[in-house]
């Protein structure tokens, strides 16, 4: 009886604080949605729902491609991908650091400065995915391959507000 007594009041702190903490960071997650990620791993599922026994629509083999996260539940997160498709994918399987791809028909310029002036270093073609840097001004930093430099922020999706 003692030994029960003394687990019980050593787990119901434990358990207030699990309750305060769930309470506290399930409405944050929603307060921040939508949100840009990118894929953390080189083969990714999108299934039709959240959870491992919907069926798979969609496999993404292409680490670091930019989606924006628009639904939360539990450990899964509904994404949009640059074509507009959206599905379900493990959270784990996702890094809020920032990419973008770049859109368009033509291959956009890679500049040595923000600006359309300043010396043209790259061009790089539509569909190529990279780091993206910070924005300001209409450009943003943008990095292949070892290569950075600056590109107009039209031309990314994935910079900007989600």
């Amino acid at each position: 009886p003692y030994g029960r007594r003394m687990l019980i009041r050593l787990l119901k702190p434990l358990l207030a604080l699990l309750l305060v903490t769930l309470a506290a960071t399930a409405p944050a997650q929603q307060a921040s949605l939508p949100y840009w990620a990118s894929l953390s791993a080189d083969e990714v599922n999108l299934r039709v729902g959240p959870s491992e026994t919907y069926p798979v629509e969609w496999v993404y083999a292409r680490r670091g491609l930019p989606l924006r996260v628009v639904r939360v539940n539990q450990g899964w997160r509904l994404v949009e991908d640059p074509d507009g498709v959206t599905g379900w994918m493990a959270a784990a399987l996702l890094s809020r650091d920032r990419g973008a791809i770049v859109v368009g028909s033509d291959p956009a310029a890679m500049r040595a400065g923000p600006s359309a002036s300043a010396p043209l270093r790259w061009h790089v073609a539509p569909g190529v995915s990279g780091r993206l840097g910070d924005c300001a001004s209409g450009w943003c930093e943008f990095e292949v391959r070892g290569h950075r430099a600056y590109v107009e922020q039209v031309r990314l999706w994935g910079a900007g507000e989600p």
